[in-house]
């Protein structure tokens, strides 16, 4: 048995609602595997909840869509039009006591960034720094929903299809051992779009930080973890 959490898209603030579900887990490494964890998990969630329509976020989803948003390759669209994967933009934007950002990051393979050693060897992680903009820790998971959900608004897309749902999970994500979940900014993206207030929390950097930062939490991590994918 294994515990991993469903995030729900819930209209009023705080957006987006997160139910640990108990379900059954299929051990091994191997994609087939981890999709048989996936279907275990969302039954378990239709048994509690009958009114939920679920999306897998992750390079193990069965659903094509799953697969286009995870953060592996999700795309961002830098200032100069190039498009560069979410993963590399996250650990790129990394600042520690004793380095970063590293902007090399940007250009590598996705499945080599968080191999990285200065990101285990530079110490504390003290924020994030992107298009000329220092991200603090705390709200816990600000900097990673707000590339998410931009990279998601510019592509109509996943736009179009995303709605569709209304909650998402990511089997690889251990709120145990990680911080930020693909799974829970989509569902973040989703509310904003029903509560009809995407465009106004994401028309700056400081509206978002501004308008989310009760829903998202205050508690810093002291190091935010790889993001699993």
């Amino acid at each position: 048995m294994a515990t991993r959490p469903v995030f729900k898209v819930i209209k009023p603030f705080p957006y987006v609602q997160e139910e640990l579900i108990d379900f059954e887990w299929h051990k091994g490494m191997a994609a087939t595997q981890k999709q048989k964890s996936v279907r275990s998990l969302h039954n378990a969630a239709h048994n509690l909840f009958n009114d939920l329509n679920v999306l897998e976020i992750s390079t193990k989803s069965e659903s094509t869509l799953g697969v286009s948003l995870s953060a592996f390759n999700l795309l961002v669209t830098l200032k100069n039009g190039r498009e560069i994967p979410l993963e590399n933009i996250f650990h790129a934007a990394k600042v520690f006591e004793n380095g970063g950002p590293f902007k090399e990051l940007l250009t590598i393979p996705t499945h080599e960034v968080k191999r990285d050693s200065r990101l285990v060897e530079s110490g504390c992680l003290t924020g994030f720094f992107s298009n000329g903009k220092t991200w603090p820790l705390t709200p816990k998971t600000i900097f990673y929903d707000w590339i998410y959900i931009n990279a998601l608004k510019l592509n109509k897309e996943l736009h179009s299809q995303i709605i569709q749902y209304n909650a998402f999970t990511d089997i690889e994500f251990n709120p145990k051992k990680s911080v930020n979940c693909q799974a829970r900014a989509a569902a973040l993206y989703v509310s904003l779009v029903n509560n009809g207030t995407l465009k106004q929390v994401t028309h700056s950097a400081d509206e978002f930080i501004a308008h989310l930062s009760q829903s998202i939490g205050s508690c810093a991590s002291p190091v935010q973890k790889d993001l699993f994918i």
